[in-house]
């Protein structure tokens, strides 16, 4: 069964509810959704709740049911690969299909990409058994060029690479979905030729992927968009980049490599 939520259903927590220790609601696109205990609450292409038409995007995608005191979410897609993240970035996993995560957090960010199309949406459930702490300490080192946002630390053309796959997605404001830009359309938008481009992205996605995060390494099967997809879901996901970060990219000379 599925419902959505308007300005007073924040109050409509009697009933049914009373017998499940916590609630789930979802948030996409400005609208609100809540699953229901008892029902397996499923989002893709054609489910409970329609992220896209997309014929990239998986019929049902994940899926939202309670089960021993807990609300689960589980990816029920067969190739698609799904980013979760606490809005503050500090807690963060890659599920993958078949697997299931509690929902144990007050809100946990959900991001995944469907062809040249990236979605967010986000998960709140109340009564979480989790807190997070606050956001990733940003220092700047104006000798060197650095910028050290937790254990990472980019250097300014780094930054401005993130901030122009970003972009979309972080001027939209994590609405719904944002189409990743293809290498030579984010180099466009920095000024820089296309092969200082993509020798700043190995770059990048070397040091990251020396941090434990995963599908940023080329290979057999690793295809160009999911690497900048995945790149894109970890960077706006763990703060490595944000919305603050945006002037940046109006103030940099075009002529900077």
């Amino acid at each position: 069964m599925t419902t959505t939520d308007d300005a007073t259903s924040e109050h409509e927590r009697d009933g049914d509810d009373a017998a499940q220790p916590e609630t789930v609601s979802i948030e996409f696109c400005g609208e609100w959704f809540r699953p229901q205990a008892g029902d397996t609450y499923a989002i893709g292409r054609d489910a409970d709740l329609v992220i896209d038409t997309n014929p990239y995007l998986h019929r049902r995608l994940l899926a939202i049911d309670a089960e021993h005191g807990l609300w689960w979410l589980s990816n029920t897609g067969q190739s698609i690969s799904v980013s979760l993240a606490t809005p503050d970035g500090a807690y963060q996993a890659v599920l993958g299909p078949g697997a299931r995560v509690p929902l144990v957090f007050p809100a946990l960010v959900v991001m995944f990409t469907a062809g040249a199309y990236t979605y967010e949406l986000t998960v709140h459930t109340d009564g979480a058994r989790f807190t997070v702490r606050d956001s990733f300490p940003r220092t700047a080192d104006e000798h060197v060029g650095t910028t050290t946002v937790g254990a990472v630390a980019l250097t300014t053309s780094q930054r401005l690479l993130l901030l122009a796959l970003c972009e979309p997605i972080l001027r939209g404001g994590m609405v719904g979905s944002s189409q990743v830009p293809t290498s030579a359309a984010a180099a466009e938008r920095l000024g820089w030729p296309l092969t200082t481009f993509n020798r700043k992205l190995d770059n990048v996605c070397d040091k990251l992927d020396r941090e434990g995060v995963r599908g940023l390494r080329g290979g057999v099967g690793k295809l160009a968009t999911n690497r900048r997809a995945r790149l894109v879901e970890h960077a706006v996901l763990s703060r490595l980049v944000t919305s603050a970060d945006l002037p940046l990219l109006d103030a940099v000379p075009a002529d900077r490599t």
